[in-house]
């Protein structure tokens, strides 16, 4: 019978009359249970008078009486009999003296997140830091670094009865959900574990300045404002950032969130910059990892402000305690702050290579989508092996969706759920400090969205789930580049750097090249042209990537063609990242060009070939570009081959991102009076490039009439969202394909090419010569 008991049970039956009562039921059913053994169970027992009573048996129940029934009848008192038997086997007890021992006595709740309220820093004085007046636009038109940035957010959380403050001056008691850390000046002490001393320094003399002295200051910064008021606030605001931080950390809150301002991320540690005065996170996080050295061992610092936090990534360059992720807009070091340190191949130093993760945006108008991309793919998988003991979000809310500075599509909902992502991080312990974000509507609806999934209410569901192309390929290079160290990115792409016998691999796109060079020998004559080793950072070694027929010099037409490294379709196996020989193939869009000019037309061709990557030193600022080395190798065929050809006629043809270099070339040099076209055939995930003309103002015109630039039909220049106008005429002539996809591009659109390139030999013949 014990065997029927689950445990405990059957210290609660020491009465011998129940426990016969119980071996009793063991009988086969098709004996009866007289109604004498019954009414053994019901004399030590004491029924409440509230609870249900057990069903009367004065009738046994008879054995004929299971068999003659009818099926409904049957059940119905294989039913009751069953009933009743389990209400006898229910332990009553008569008094609390018969409970013999606890099984589990009363402990407190072992939960980590339970009782303890969201933290909230906010202090009107850092509102007194504003720029001063000069004209009278500086009322009609403010500056995006507005003082009413942080009133907006606190006044929506307000709104939204997150917080009690009527008055919104920061009161004491905030109400039952959120708990007021109070806001202090960061001491000088704490500023200089980041910043220089001659850097404080100039901060602080902002204090006792003439109005023509900041006025002087703030024209000659980079993109700052300062007044008398400036100094108060930046200390206000780096001290609500440690503040709330420590009030994570000693679990006085769950988590919280910083409204402060100025923001921090920009500033260096010699420098501000960007709006920017003092690095608040990155004191904060230096701040918590010398106070709590046993309890905050690793921090991660992440950074979904559109622009690049240069300040906070030099601040932890080579410190493997630190780990910074930054998802931004890049665009290959065009856009803000505007240089290649934000770019996905910049990972550190020393010994903090592998802990500065940059997902560096290739293009604008990056939504929900692509950034939960990024999160599923590298920031949380990076995160999760680094196992952070604290989260800093360094909250810009510039890439939210009617910022036009950010000019990003990101929603409230899709901040949400980036914050739900991370507080499964460091046992919840997470800090957000505010840093850009300068449209008021947008950034107060982010910050609540933000807000609301601390105090733990669910996020709403993002507007987009699917990743634009550009999204997927940034994300790709990063994953690339990061798979050397950390080995949750190691099963999509292994780095291998050497091969089993210590020497370095073979790189495909290299040995495609030499292929190339002996096909293209043999088929056509071309061979290798020399490029002269200089100084210029931007020309790397071209050895193989420049091929020319031999007599190209004395031909009267001679076609250029700048492509890209060839792609490679394959298939590639999902743990070890090799791809199958069998099932891959080369797809060179450019042979189809020089077959033309050299078999159809035989002309002259130099064929050159711009390396997608090149090892460079790691984290040298100065980095390869394929823009720069596609801009730079034009140039040099330009001034040192071509410009002595005999050649009459010129034309050039670009594929890929590599076409950059013929519109570079055609702006800084005179090559109009021998140039009759200038054809290029884009892919969706090439910018298109302008024109910068520094002869003459007619130089942009000619490049218009002079070219066609085909691109693919999914190409961001022809989003009405985010262009609505047709593209300049700086950019060409820019004509949409209906194929997607280089290759079919270039097959689409050869013959209107071939067609343009006849037409403008035959309208050079035409005009004599002078």
């Amino acid at each position: 019978m014990a065997d029927k008991l689950v445990d405990g049970e059957t210290n609660n039956f020491g009465d011998p009359k129940k426990l016969a009562l119980l071996e009793e039921d063991n009988h086969e059913p098709s004996q009866s249970v007289s109604p004498a053994a019954l009414s053994l169970s019901a004399e030590p027992m004491a029924v409440d008078e509230e609870e249900e009573k057990p069903p009367s048996f004065e009738q046994p129940i008879l054995e004929h009486e299971l068999v003659t029934g009818d099926e409904d009848q049957q059940q119905a008192l294989k039913r009751k009999r069953s009933s009743s038997l389990e209400e006898d086997r229910e332990p009553k007890l008569e008094s609390k003296d018969e409970f013999k021992g606890t099984v589990v006595p009363a402990i407190p709740a072992q939960l980590v997140y339970c009782n303890l309220k969201s933290g909230i820093c906010y202090d009107v004085r850092m509102r007194y830091h504003c720029k001063i007046v000069t004209t009278a636009m500086d009322y009609v038109d403010p500056h995006p670094e507005d003082p009413r940035r942080i009133y907006r957010i606190y006044k929506a959380i307000a709104e939204a009865g997150l917080i009690t403050d009527p008055t919104l001056q920061g009161a004491e008691d905030l109400g039952p959900l959120m708990k007021k850390v109070p806001v202090r000046e960061a001491t000088l002490e704490e500023i200089l574990l980041v910043h220089s001393p001659a850097h404080l320094d100039f901060i602080a003399s902002t204090v006792s300045m003439s109005r023509e002295d900041l006025i002087r200051e703030t024209e000659k910064g980079d993109s700052i404002y300062l007044s008398n008021d400036s100094y108060l606030a930046a200390k206000l605001s780096c001290g609500g950032a440690i503040e709330i931080c420590r009030a994570v950390v000693e679990r006085k809150v769950n988590n919280g969130i910083a409204i402060v301002r100025p923001p921090g991320h920009h500033a260096e540690p010699g420098i501000p910059g960007g709006f920017c005065l003092f690095s608040n996170v990155a004191v904060a996080a230096k701040v918590m990892l010398k106070e709590y050295p046993e309890t905050v061992r690793r921090i991660l610092i992440l950074d979904w402000d559109v622009h690049h936090g240069n300040g906070t990534q030099r601040a932890f360059l080579d410190d493997p305690r630190v780990l910074y992720i930054s998802l931004h807009r890049h665009e290959n070091g065009t856009f803000y702050p505007g240089t290649p340190f934000g770019g996905h191949r910049v990972v550190g130093e020393g010994a903090g290579k592998g802990y500065s993760v940059n997902v560096a945006w290739s293009h604008p108008a990056m939504g929900d989508g692509d950034y939960i991309y990024a999160f599923d793919n590298v920031v949380m998988p990076i995160a999760m092996e680094f196992d952070p003991d604290l989260v800093i979000i360094s909250a810009g809310f510039d890439a939210a969706e009617g910022d036009v500075m950010g000019g990003c599509l990101v929603t409230p909902n899709g901040y949400g759920y980036m914050t739900h992502m991370l507080k499964s991080l460091a046992k919840g312990h997470l800090a957000v400090v505010l840093e850009g974000g300068y449209n008021l509507s947008a950034i107060s609806k982010s910050a609540l969205a933000v807000t609301k999934v601390l105090l733990g209410d669910p996020p709403g569901m993002p507007r987009t789930k699917v990743p634009s192309s550009y999204a997927v390929r940034d994300v790709r290079d990063v994953i690339r580049t990061h798979s050397a160290y950390w080995d949750c990115l190691k099963p999509s792409y292994h780095a291998l750097k050497e091969n089993l016998n210590g020497r370095p691999n073979e790189r495909i796109d290299d040995m495609v090249r030499s292929y190339q060079a002996k096909q293209f020998y043999a088929q056509y004559g071309l061979t290798p042209l020399p490029v002269l080793k200089n100084n210029n950072p931007g020309l790397i070694s071209m050895e193989g990537q420049i091929l020319a027929l031999p007599n190209v010099h004395s031909k009267d037409t001679v076609v250029v063609i700048v492509h890209d490294t060839p792609d490679v379709w394959g298939s590639v196996d999902p743990v070890l990242g090799t791809i199958s020989t069998r099932d891959s193939s080369v797809v060179d869009s450019s042979e189809k060009l020089i077959k033309y000019a050299v078999e159809s037309r035989k002309f002259g061709v130099i064929d050159v070939t711009i390396p997608d990557e090149y090892d460079c030193e790691d984290n040298d600022e100065e980095s390869y570009s394929l823009q720069l080395c596609a801009q730079e190798t034009c140039l040099y065929l330009w001034d040192n081959y071509i410009e002595y050809f005999d050649a009459k006629n010129v034309i050039f043809l670009g594929v890929g991102k590599s076409y950059c270099g013929i519109v570079h070339l055609a702006g800084h040099r005179e090559i109009r009076r021998r140039t009759c076209a200038i054809i290029s055939f884009v892919d969706s995930h090439t910018s298109l490039k302008a024109i910068v003309p520094i002869i003459d103002e007619f130089t942009t015109e000619w490049f218009y009439r002079s070219s066609l630039i085909f691109t693919a039909n999914d190409h961001i220049a022809w989003d009405q969202n985010i262009n609505p106008r047709k593209p300049r005429r700086k950019f060409g002539r820019v004509i949409r394909s209906d194929a997607v996809g280089l290759a079919h591009v270039v097959d689409e659109r050869f013959q209107e090419a071939t067609e343009f390139i006849n037409d403008a030999l035959d309208e050079d013949e035409e005009i004599p010569d002078e």
